[in-house]
């Protein structure tokens, strides 16, 4: 065993201890990270202006202080754009984190030095722990890593610079990671998705790729054009030693026999950051299920899903959630974030430890008849659909269509497949089948005959694509909504790209 070798076994099995014990204390961490926010916030001008007392205990937290959005706290962001300190918390952030909402546009999210080490903390303990479950210790700086993302380009809002957050992180790789990591930040900073993806294949088709991470749709955009370049059917030819996909920001089953039909059954792992913080990690190969990162500066509340859509804003701490529950999580963190609304849904699988999927987001939903259909459930129905009668797919939309004769309305399915089932029809009915067996609501709507069973649509291969485009999100860490309760992306797709 070679130096490099020996250290990493020796890491990997000193932050397997640690992973023990953290996912045994996660209520004391969650304590630990409490009052040390509570701490952070004392004397910060937003304290000033809610006119803040110093807060000791979790009632005292919830009572005093609702749930925000961006809203709320865009004049603090102002402030701190133009240098001013000890706005939203002590201290003033290294970056902003942009991310694009619904409502308000684009988001500027604080992200100050110590939460951008836990970004980068995360990912360097997914590796480790990695290592240590396969007992693979190769992960070197030999072993090529390549990583889709976004444009490591910095602009300024006033005096703080902001990019994505993937970009972000690729300015502050760990050096032990830097030798072999692609793509080059040369390349990293081409805004023209095209080109970039061009690039991205002159710099690594002919390296020892063997760690790759990503969105799905970019990543598999990513393999077709290097495919095509190399004039390769499979990337096993162009990549042997390909052993890990890391995946997150869209969920991974309607894509996985695409991207296995690509590069063959490699090992994957999911993981879940945002501009808020990072979240969790699959922790565990043989379960799909991540750890909830409770020591990572982050504060978790959740409120029911059922709640939020009634307006009961009823929030819990970690020690109350139950299993099986969708919950939109609500964040407060060490950069400044106070009881703030991320817009995810999640829903836990286990108490001991905590873990969690990730089942949407909360503004994502179709519920124009009353089924409050989630992402979840329309990404189990695929997978289903998927797993009985072959297909292969590309990118995937649902909306609802709303008839002037109510007992015909229905929901619309859009897919791109990159191999088409053999018979439609049957994949169009065993997907209702399942949406039936998984969401009582729509059930009901069907079998009463207020609503008639979904609708599928055969989109053209590009029309995904090109909706991204018309609104100028095509590329990088961009993601089609998988669900949508308004018309805008059905509207598109039925005008220039159904079959």
């Amino acid at each position: 065993m070679g130096l490099s070798s020996f250290l990493l076994k020796w890491l990997a099995k000193k932050e397997y201890k640690k992973y023990s014990l953290n996912k045994q204390c996660a209520i004391k961490n969650q304590t630990d990270i409490f009052n040390k926010i509570m701490l952070r916030g004392r004397g910060s001008e937003f304290w000033k202006q809610k006119k803040i007392p110093n807060i000791k205990k979790y009632n005292q937290f919830q009572s005093l202080l609702p749930i925000s959005d961006y809203e709320s706290i865009r004049p603090f962001i102002s402030q701190i754009s133009n240098g001013e300190k000890n706005i939203l918390t002590k201290g003033m952030p290294l970056y902003f984190a942009i991310t694009s909402g619904t409502t308000s546009g684009t988001k500027y999210i604080p992200l100050t030095k110590e939460m951008l080490a836990f970004q980068t903390q995360a990912i360097k303990e997914l590796l480790l722990l990695y290592s240590y479950q396969t007992n693979n210790y190769n992960i070197s700086p030999n072993v090529g890593m390549m990583f889709v993302q976004g444009s490591p380009n910095l602009q300024y809002l006033n005096k703080v610079p902001f990019a994505k957050l993937s970009g972000i992180t690729a300015r502050h790789i760990p050096f032990f990671l830097k030798k072999n990591r692609y793509p080059s930040m040369k390349t990293n900073c081409i805004e023209n998705w095209a080109e970039k993806i061009d690039a991205i294949v002159q710099e690594t088709y002919n390296k020892d790729m063997q760690i790759i991470g990503g969105i799905p749709p970019w990543v598999m955009t990513y393999f077709e054009a290097l495919l095509s370049f190399k004039n390769k059917k499979s990337l096993q030819e162009i990549f042997p030693n390909l052993m890990l996909y890391i995946h997150g920001g869209s969920g991974f089953g309607p894509y996985k026999k695409a991207f296995f039909n690509m590069c063959g059954t490699i090992d994957t792992l999911e993981v879940y950051p945002a501009s808020e913080g990072f979240f969790a990690y699959q922790d565990d190969l043989n379960d799909p299920s991540m750890l909830l990162l409770t020591n990572h500066g982050v504060f978790y509340e959740f409120v029911e899903l059922a709640d939020f859509q009634a307006q009961k804003m009823n929030r819990i701490p970690l020690e109350d959630v139950q299993l099986n529950i969708d919950y939109v999580m609500i964040v407060s963190t060490i950069a400044g974030l106070w009881v703030y609304n991320t817009g995810d849904t999640i829903r836990f699988t286990s108490r001991s430890p905590y873990k969690i999927l990730f089942s949407g987001r909360s503004a994502q939903y179709c519920s124009a008849f009353g089924e409050h259909v989630i992402e979840k459930e329309v990404q189990a129905a695929l997978e289903g659909a998927i797993k009985k009668h072959g297909g292969i797919v590309s990118e995937f939309t649902v909306a609802p269509k709303i008839m002037t004769e109510s007992h015909l309305s229905h929901h619309q399915w859009f897919i791109e497949f990159k191999c088409i089932p053999d018979d439609l029809s049957f994949f169009e009915r065993t997907l209702n089948t399942i949406m039936e067996k998984q969401n009582l609501y729509y059930r009901d709507l069907v079998k009463s005959k207020v609503i008639v069973p979904l609708k599928l649509f055969v989109v053209k291969v590009g029309g995904f694509n090109a909706y991204m485009k018309s609104i100028g999100k095509f590329g990088g860490q961009n993601k089609c909504p998988h669900l949508s309760n308004e018309t805008k992306i059905a509207n598109f797709l039925l005008k220039n790209y159904v079959k």
